[in-house]
């Protein structure tokens, strides 16, 4: 079978594509962590429980495991470039979406809406992430890729702060007491009030997508080129379809991508629906509180990996941290003390619940697990390393699925205690860290 591999674009400067791709980054980090602010907001407009609210990650999570495959057909048909096009389009189809789910109320239109704005970025992510090592030496990769991760997640910063802006003034019209306090009717007409309030920003977050696709469309970004990789293909040996499932180091890596997928999104989109819960009133910027120490934990990671700190150590960090971090959410107070103050108060930042910073505080442990696998599974794979990173990108589901067991757990028995079940995945984390990562054979 004739297969393509990327190599280096020849001749074209990095820096406007830098500048275009970082944007996407940033757009893709927008989308993503607008979810912690919007699951709080429609458990409110459509009357759910944390189970059902959580349904909001799970529809949008999904789409990266259902479109991956047919997004790489699609690309392989129309180009990397009308990929990123394509994708763009799709979005701004997601984002309209939201105007007919407001008008309705309906939830199931809303996952609809989210479905069809993630199956837009599974797309755009297929393109832009192997786009972006070919626009320059594959040597300074790695150091385009955080740049891109800043990108990424100091969009989950901003987004928290425009939506709260836009959305969330006057809430206290809308809190429990004050709904309990109506007739039926009553609080129909105020959940319908409260859901009109996404119809201008989704309308327009599809106005500038559709703005932007256009953009990439008439720029001057090139198309990768492409170099036959028939021989090498030869040279290895052929490849079988189960072939990579022999190499433990990859199979255990997309488990711990699938237990990190999972706790990265709990600590991001359920923190501002905890916050909520205990009363905190700026619960709607919490998110960017998570994406803050995430950020940080980019910052380390390109300043101290790999001179100061093997990938495999920072794989260690993380989890050792994580399960510390996990152990401070479900032991801590759930009032304000000394601790968020003393150590949020000099940045200027309203302090928080302790088991609330805690939650934040995951950002930092999470920051360089998706960095440090990548390298550590794919070493030694050889011809099977597009199959380990098509196993590695499945491992996305996870952030489908363990949070909806947080939103069951969350009640039947509190939040707070809810946070258990991130513990074994940080406990895996620091398996694979320890053990899996050094495996070569079953």
């Amino acid at each position: 079978m004739h297969t393509k591999t990327l190599t280096p674009t020849a001749g074209q400067g990095v820096l406007l594509p830098m500048l275009f791709i970082g944007l996407m980054f940033f757009i893709l980090g927008f989308a993503t962590w607008l979810n912690g602010s919007l699951i709080p907001f429609l458990k409110i407009v459509c009357e759910l429980n944390n189970f059902q609210a959580l349904w909001v990650a799970f529809a949008f999570y999904i789409a990266y495991t259902v479109m991956a495959l047919p997004s790489a057909a699609i690309l392989a048909r129309i180009g990397y470039k009308n990929g990123m096009t394509a994708g763009l389009g799709v979005m701004a189809l997601g984002a309209l979406c939201f105007i007919p789910a407001a008008k309705s109320g309906l939830y199931p239109v809303f996952l609809l809406a989210l479905f069809t704005l993630a199956s837009g970025m599974t797309l755009m992510q297929t393109a832009i992430n192997p786009y972006i090592v070919c626009i320059g030496p594959r040597e300074s990769a790695a150091m385009r890729i955080s740049i891109m991760g800043l990108f990424n997640k100091g969009a989950g910063i901003v987004v928290p702060l425009v939506f709260t802006a836009l959305m969330l003034s006057g809430m206290e019209r809308f809190s429990e007491p004050a709904m309990a306090a109506l007739d039926a009717a009553g609080r129909e007409a105020l959940r319908a009030e409260l859901a009109q309030r996404l119809v201008f920003p989704y309308a327009a977050m599809g106005a500038g997508l559709l703005a932007f696709m256009a953009l990439i469309h008439f720029s001057s970004l090139r198309e990768p080129e492409l170099e036959s990789a028939d021989a090498s293909a030869s040279a290895s040996g052929e490849v079988t379809r189960w072939g990579v499932f022999r190499h433990p180091q990859v199979v255990l890596g997309a488990l711990a991508l699938f237990g990190y997928v999972g706790v990265e999104v709990i600590a991001g989109d359920t923190i501002a629906l905890y916050g909520q819960q205990l009363g905190v009133a700026h619960y709607g910027v919490l998110t960017s509180y998570t994406m803050g120490f995430m950020v940080l934990g980019y910052l380390l990671g390109v300043a101290l990996i790999p001179h100061f700190m093997s990938q495999r150590t920072a794989l260690l960090f993380s989890a050792v941290t994580g399960i510390a971090f996990v152990l401070g959410i479900a032991l801590s107070s759930t009032t304000s003390s000394g601790l968020s103050q003393a150590l949020l108060g000099w940045a200027g930042v309203p302090a928080v619940p302790d088991t609330v910073f805690f939650l934040a505080l995951l950002g930092l442990s999470n920051a360089l697990v998706w960095p440090s696998i990548w390298p550590l599974a794919l070493e030694g794979l050889g011809r099977y390393t597009a199959a380990g990173s098509a196993l590695l990108i499945m491992g996305i589901a996870g952030g489908a699925l363990i949070p909806m067991l947080y939103g069951h757990f969350a009640d039947a028995w509190t939040p707070q205690r809810g946070y258990w079940v991130m513990l074994p995945w940080y406990g895996l984390i620091l398996f694979y860290a320890l053990f899996g990562s050094r495996l070569r054979r079953w």
